[in-house]
């Protein structure tokens, strides 16, 4: 017969209990976020370069989504708050260290900028709109003279909004998964990804749909680059790290990752619209919505994933 001499009751079922800190709400969430951050960015570069006429898809056209999804994804922000009724309080302080205070002030800064923006290409989906009060009409002439100014505070906005979406993971450094610096760059690009694949929906000449598809294919390419780097990184550290890794290379997440980020979301749609620019016959929305599909799959695999790693085992 073999004693064996159990010095821990860690090793009993359900002693570590997993809580499960974030639901949906913070993943859709940063899904949406890193969406408008992508349109937004994108929609200031082409006004900085003053190639706005060349590429109304990408400036007057396809921006008009963003107020929304930013609303959408503050509402589901608003839902996962435990006190609902005390979240003014993140407005009443300035902490540059959290990257909940960047995140809060971003947002607030950047919705009504989202809806000044569409509010002055207004006329792109009614030609005869016309502002009946003074005021506004004031404002939007102001706004339209000043639009390169108003174009360079977007462009920083949104890429402050898009890389504080994986800041805002990296940060908990009591989950291995999340404690790293790539996410940050990499959420960055796959909300890049994910605004170009938008702004090829509301493409308004041929020219400017092939620009945003070699646009996508790169910033597709670049993410695979940095999801590879991830996780040599990961490998290569200590061993809770090794073991975070583990649950994408043989664990319980390797068939949703690989499958529907990686296949599905980035290697798939970007063969299409390689497929594409060879001039095959290939429906626009396909690639978009794989793409998009990716974008939002990477958010809750990582956000859930991350929630089961740990460094007590």
């Amino acid at each position: 017969m073999r004693e064996e001499l159990i010095t821990s009751g860690r090793l009993n079922p359900n002693v570590d209990p997993y809580l499960e800190i974030w639901h949906w709400q913070i993943p859709l969430y940063l899904f949406l976020g890193g969406l408008a951050a992508g349109i937004l960015f994108f929609a200031s570069l082409y006004v900085i370069l003053g190639k706005e006429n060349e590429y109304r898809g990408a400036v007057r056209r396809a921006p008009i989504i963003v107020p929304f999804i930013l609303m959408i994804g503050l509402g589901a922000l608003f839902l996962d708050l435990r006190h609902k009724l005390f979240f003014w309080q993140l407005y009443t302080t300035i902490k540059l260290e959290s990257p909940m205070s960047w995140g809060a002030w971003t947002l607030m800064a950047i919705t009504p900028i989202s809806i000044i923006w569409v509010a002055i290409h207004i006329q792109e989906y009614f030609p005869g709109w016309e502002w009946k009060n003074v005021i506004l009409r004031d404002l939007n002439a102001f706004f339209l003279k000043n639009k390169v100014g108003l174009a360079w505070v977007t462009i920083v906005l949104s890429v402050i909004l898009g890389i504080y979406t994986g800041i805002l993971f990296s940060a908990f450094n009591a989950r291995p998964l999340w404690n790293t610096s790539i996410l940050g760059p990499l959420f960055l690009t796959s909300g890049l990804s994910a605004g170009a694949a938008a702004i090829i929906l509301f493409a308004q000449s041929k020219k400017e749909k092939v620009v945003f598809a070699k646009i996508d294919i790169m910033l597709i390419v670049i993410e695979l680059f940095l999801i590879i780097h991830m996780f040599m990184g990961f490998r290569a550290s200590t061993q809770v790290q090794i073991d975070a890794a583990d649950m994408f290379l043989g664990g319980a997440y390797t068939a949703p990752f690989w499958i529907f980020v990686v296949v599905l979301g980035m290697i798939v749609p970007a063969i299409l619209e390689l497929m594409e620019l060879r001039h095959k016959k290939i429906p626009v929305y396909i690639p978009v919505v794989l793409v998009l599909f990716g974008s939002l799959m990477l958010r809750f695999i990582i956000s859930y994933a991350g929630q089961m790693s740990r460094w007590l085992y």
